[in-house]
C-alpha cells in the first residue's frame, strides 16, 4: 500500500459544460414570506450563479489546493486522497483534519499553514504539526462512481488505518460536523492510537427532551433542539431516507446543487445576512464546485443514510476517554452544554466559548481554531 502524488486538474471540457449549465438555468418563484425563510433566496441565488458562471475563477482555487502536497492510496477498497502538509518545527505534531457535509478540503487551505507553521503568523514553533486532511470517503475527491459507501464508523476504521500507514502510529484528530462525529467514532474504537481529541461540533444526539432535574443550561439546550428540529433538520431527514432520488437533482444542476448547499452556509455562518459576510465567495464556490466537478453530491449524503438505519456514532452510555478539547463558535448548529457533554466525554481538558464564528469554523474563523487547536494539544506532546 503506497501512497502516490496527486494534482487536481479539472478538464477545459468540465468548466465550459458548468457554464453552459448555468446559462440554461431556470429558476423558481419567489414564495411569499421574509428572504431565506422557506429556503435559499431567488435573488442571491440568481447573483450568485451569475457569477459562478461570468466571474468564478476555478483555476485559481484549483491552483491554491495544488500549492499543498497531496497524495492517493488505496485504502478499505477505494481511492482515499488527502492533503499530506508538512510542519515547520522542531517535532511536529502529527494530526489528522477532518472535513464534514457540505464541506471539503477546500475549507482548511487558510488553516492549513497556521498549523503547519505557526512561527509564520507570530507563533511558537514548538506547537507545529504535520496536518493529514483527507476527503472523507465519499467525497470529492475520495469518490469514483460505483464505489463502496462509509458511514461513519467505516470512515474512522479507514482513517485509523491511513495514519500508520503514512507511519504515523499515534496522532492527534480535529473535526467538525462528520469530521467530529468520525474524530469521536475513533476515540471509541481506536482509543490507543489518539493523542487527544479536537472538536469544533460535538456528536451528542440532538434530543429536545429535557433530562430529568435539568439545569436552566440544559433546558435551554433542549428548547434550542426543538427549534432546530421543527424548523432546520429538512436536510437530513432527506439525505437520510431518500437520498438517490434527491441526488438526481443536484447532480445534474448545477443552480440546484448550488441552492442546497448555499443555504446551509447562510443558516451556519456567523453572518449580516448573507454567507459572504463570514466566508469568502469563491472559496465558497470552490467548495460547491468541487462536489460538482467530482459528481460527489449523492455519495455524500451516504453518512445520514447509514446513520438512520444503524448505531448513533456515540451511542448512549458510551464514553469517550482520550483527552478532548472543545471549540464552542456561537453559531454552530448545536452546542450542547458542557454538563451534557461530560456524560460522553470523560476526559474534557479544553472548553472555550468563541468570539465569533459558526459551522465552517476552519474558513470563518482559521486564526481563532488554530489558536485552540494549539492550545489544546501543547500540553498533550
Amino acid at each position: 500500500m503506497r501512497a502516490t502524488p496527486f494534482t487536481l486538474q479539472v478538464p477545459d471540457a468540465d468548466i465550459e459544460d458548468l457554464k453552459a449549465r448555468l446559462a440554461r438555468t431556470r429558476l423558481p418563484d419567489q414564495p411569499p414570506g421574509p428572504a431565506w425563510q422557506s429556503g435559499t433566496d431567488l435573488d442571491y441565488l440568481r447573483d450568485l450563479v451569475g457569477y459562478w458562471r461570468d466571474g468564478f475563477d476555478w483555476r485559481a482555487q484549483e491552483a491554491a489546493l495544488n500549492a499543498f502536497p497531496q497524495f492517493k492510496i488505496p485504502l478499505h477498497d477505494i481511492d482515499l486522497h488527502f492533503i499530506h502538509a508538512e510542519g515547520k518545527g522542531p517535532n511536529p505534531m502529527p494530526l489528522l483534519l477532518l472535513h464534514g457535509w457540505p464541506g471539503s478540503v477546500f475549507e482548511f487551505l487558510d488553516i492549513l499553514p497556521r498549523l503547519t507553521d505557526p512561527a509564520a503568523f507570530g507563533g511558537d514553533p514548538a506547537d507545529a504539526f504535520t496536518v493529514v486532511a483527507p476527503s472523507l470517503p465519499g467525497y470529492g475527491l475520495s469518490f469514483a462512481p460505483g464505489q463502496r459507501r462509509f458511514s461513519v464508523q467505516e470512515m474512522a476504521d479507514c482513517f485509523a488505518d491511513l495514519m500508520p500507514a503514512l507511519g504515523y502510529e499515534h496522532f492527534g484528530v480535529q473535526g467538525g460536523d462528520w469530521g467530529g462525529f468520525t474524530g469521536s467514532a475513533m476515540g471509541l474504537r481506536h482509543p490507543e492510537r489518539l493523542i487527544g481529541l479536537h472538536q469544533n461540533l460535538i456528536a451528542i444526539r440532538p434530543d429536545p427532551t429535557p433530562v430529568p432535574d435539568a439545569t436552566p443550561e440544559e433546558a435551554r439546550y433542549a428548547e434550542e433542539i426543538g427549534v432546530w428540529v421543527n424548523e432546520e433538520s429538512g436536510y437530513t431527514w432527506i439525505q437520510a431516507t431518500r437520498p438517490q432520488t434527491l441526488a438526481y437533482g443536484v447532480t445534474d444542476s448545477p443552480a440546484g446543487l448550488a441552492g442546497w448547499i448555499v443555504e446551509k452556509f447562510h443558516a451556519w455562518t456567523d453572518n449580516d445576512g448573507t454567507p459572504e459576510s463570514a466566508v469568502d465567495r469563491d472559496r465558497m464556490l470552490a467548495n460547491i464546485s468541487l462536489y460538482w466537478f467530482t459528481g460527489a453530491i449523492g455519495s455524500s449524503f451516504w453518512p445520514y443514510y447509514a446513520r438512520h438505519r444503524g448505531e448513533w456514532p456515540v451511542p448512549d452510555g458510551a464514553k469517550v476517554t482520550v483527552p478532548f478539547g472543545y471549540a464552542a463558535f456561537p453559531c454552530e448548529i448545536r452546542r450542547p452544554p458542557r454538563s451534557i457533554a461530560e456524560r460522553a466525554y470523560t476526559d474534557i481538558r479544553r472548553w472555550t466559548e468563541m468570539e465569533k464564528g459558526g459551522h465552517f469554523a476552519a474558513m470563518e474563523q482559521p486564526e481563532a481554531l488554530a489558536g485552540e487547536i494549539r492550545e489544546f494539544f501543547r500540553a498533550l506532546r
